[in-house]
This record gives C-alpha cells, structure tokens and sequence, in this order.
C-alpha cells in the first residue's frame, strides 16, 4: 500500500480499501462509548500542572494538606479544591490521625501511569 509523503497533510492511502477482518477484530474489543467517555475524563484529570504536581509528591510520600501547600508554595484552598477533584476520580484516598488528615495514591496504578508518562516524555 503506496502512502503520501506530504508534510501538510495526514498521510492517507492512495486508495480506499477496508480491511475488514481487522476492522472486525477491533470492533470486537473495542470499550463501549460509556467507557471511553469515562477514560477521557480520567486521563482529563491529568491534564492539570497542579494536579500532577499534587500525584506527583504524593507518589513521593503520604501528606496533609499543608504540607503539600508548602511544598507547592500555593494556598490551602486551592490545594483543597485539587484533591477533592482527585478524590473524586478516584485517584487519591485519605486517612484521619487525630485532627490531621493525610493524603495518598489511591492505588499502584497511578504511580505505575506517573511513571510511564515521565519515562515517555523523557525519551
């Protein structure tokens, strides 16, 4: 199969030919719209330098919310409202000792998904 070479355009083929075993065989796996509307809006969540940041230290060690304050030099507030957006997703959890909540991942995914992102954009 022939492709164009032109750096303005998408490469496309020189002519239209479905492959239909292929095609058929991806359709087969493929996640329903209801799960990809949710993957978007997962991998959404990461689109946001203080949320990363946030992950980030936080697949560094376990922190309140002050501490991740001073780390990041920002407000509590705004910390606040960050984590509850994390919470939300699912991507961080918390534990209560005495007045002092603590924050952590929510599970080795998201180090594994933090780790892979960094080794990519370090290529």
């Amino acid at each position: 199969m022939a492709y164009r070479m032109n750096d303005s355009e998408v490469e496309q083929c020189d002519f239209i030919h479905v492959h239909e075993d292929i095609v058929n065989q991806v359709q087969s796996v493929m996640p329903d719209e209801d799960q990809l509307l949710d993957l978007a809006e997962f991998f959404r969540v990461f689109g946001d330098s203080t949320r990363i940041k946030i992950l980030y230290v936080l697949s560094q060690a376990e922190m309140c919310v002050c501490d991740i304050a001073t780390l990041l030099q920002m407000g509590q507030s705004a910390i606040s409202h960050q984590l509850r957006v994390l919470k939300q997703m699912r991507l961080v959890t918390y534990r209560r000792d005495g007045k002092t909540v603590f924050y952590s991942l929510a599970d080795g995914h998201i180090q594994t998904i933090l780790a892979q992102g960094m080794e990519h954009i370090e290529e």
